[in-house]
């Protein structure tokens, strides 16, 4: 290997898939030559700033909104950008996102709306159906974020308990063309879930978002049952609102980790891809690559690879993430085996609430928990694993990435003397 040790591998790894998804490079290829009518720039995510950074950066000032998280804010010359809170939502969103789809209002055929989607933009964009209220909201995506439920499950309660998503900002539109450029976050890259598929026709019911909400046991209140008794304003497949949409996936986790083993190779890898759209719980997801890694027999390091998105179910109330705890189960599972280095990692630069994108484990791991006094099962247990990575010194803080492919795992087995 060229790098200077398995922790410097790692991260270059991680730092090459957050580039190749940098809305400033991939934007380029995928916009076209500016049309002469109105224009309307529309968006929402942890990348959509950086997304309408790029397109003023190819088209000029533009009119327009867009919602993204607190911090990760870009200077526009004609967009505006407007903060908000994520994975919660919060007052900030709702105003904003009305205040959207105002701007849609009045559009005709000969107009065009680009709308620029990623992966956030479930809690940014936000406008309650029914009498349901923001408070309720808040503690209804709190609970799903609580229960362990698949992110593509908690997209089809978020999206019959909204006036925008599951096609309804596309609707708003009609009969206005749209294009949407989405930067995907989700398993397999299908618009239809990426931020809950505002631009992005759904054939999902209601019979099937109570079913959720009982399979996973989400607490809900009597206004979500009232807004699920009727036909809600989900957009179906087909209908003619969507007639004039375009929706392009622009950037994928497929691609990054694809550049990630490029890099890996090059280094005199061998690479063993585990899935870019890996779903399951952290804690057993980790249980199951740490016996592929334990497993590995090779005379030169084998790079075991992986993305998806991992959910953890809350039992405790310590401070952690998918990420965080997928590498505190793992390092438990491997027990200290003296050859293994790992990475896990959002590509968001935010595992779960905290600012910190992850965690990195190596054979050394369990041993300086043991010499700060913190227990690693204990920390699992209580869903602590970003206090436990903290003091070990194995937390990974980027900052805001401006982009958002989801997880990055990469577990380094070197040949063992």
């Amino acid at each position: 290997m060229h790098c200077s040790s398995p922790e410097s591998l790692l991260r270059a790894l991680f730092d090459r898939a957050v580039e190749v998804a940098d809305p400033m490079a991939v934007l380029r290829a995928e916009l076209p030559d500016k049309p002469a009518g109105r224009v309307v720039i529309v968006g929402a995510g942890k990348a959509s700033a950086r997304m309408a950074e790029a397109v003023e950066r190819n088209w000029g000032p533009c009119e327009g909104l867009v919602i993204t998280r607190y911090g990760y804010a870009r200077p526009c010359d004609g967009i505006e950008i407007v903060e908000a809170a994520h994975p919660v939502p919060d007052e900030a969103g709702l105003v904003a996102t009305a205040r959207m789809l105002a701007l849609l209002e009045d559009l005709g055929p000969g107009d065009l709306v680009l709308a620029l989607i990623s992966g956030g933009a479930s809690a940014l964009l936000v406008q309650p159906a029914g009498e349901i209220t923001l408070a309720e909201k808040q503690a209804v995506n709190a609970a799903l974020l609580a229960s362990g439920a698949p992110i593509g499950k908690m997209n089809i309660v978020r999206k019959h308990l909204s006036r925008v998503k599951g096609g309804q900002l596309a609707a708003a539109a009609h009969p206005a063309r749209m294009l949407a450029l989405m930067i995907s976050d989700v398993p397999g890259d299908d618009p239809a879930f990426i931020g809950s598929g505002p631009t992005v026709g759904d054939a999902s019911t209601p019979d099937e978002v109570r079913e959720i909400i009982d399979r996973w046991k989400v607490e809900v209140p009597q206004s979500v049952h009232d807004v699920l008794a009727a036909p809600t304003g989900v957009i179906p497949p087909g209908d003619t609102r969507l007639s004039r949409v375009e929706n392009r996936v622009v950037a994928a986790p497929s691609l990054s980790l694809a550049a990630a083993r490029e890099m890996a190779e090059a280094e005199g890898c061998e690479v063993v891809a585990l899935g870019d759209a890996v779903e399951g719980e952290a804690r057993d997801v980790a249980q199951k690559h740490a016996e592929a890694a334990l497993a590995v027999r090779s005379q030169r390091p084998v790079l075991l690879l992986s993305g998806g998105e991992l959910t953890v179910t809350r039992r405790g109330s310590g401070i952690g993430g998918p990420n965080a705890e997928y590498a505190l189960a793992l390092a438990i599972a491997l027990d200290g085996a003296p050859n293994i280095h790992a990475l896990a990692c959002d590509t968001d630069g935010v595992d779960g609430a905290a600012e910190v994108a992850g965690a990195m484990i190596g054979p050394e791991t369990l041993r300086l928990a043991a010499e700060a006094g913190v227990d690693p099962v204990a920390a699992l247990s209580g869903n602590d694993a970003h206090t436990f990575f903290e003091a070990v010194s194995g937390q990974v803080v980027t900052g805001p990435t401006l982009t958002n492919v989801n997880d990055f795992r990469a577990i380094l087995v070197l040949p063992q003397a």
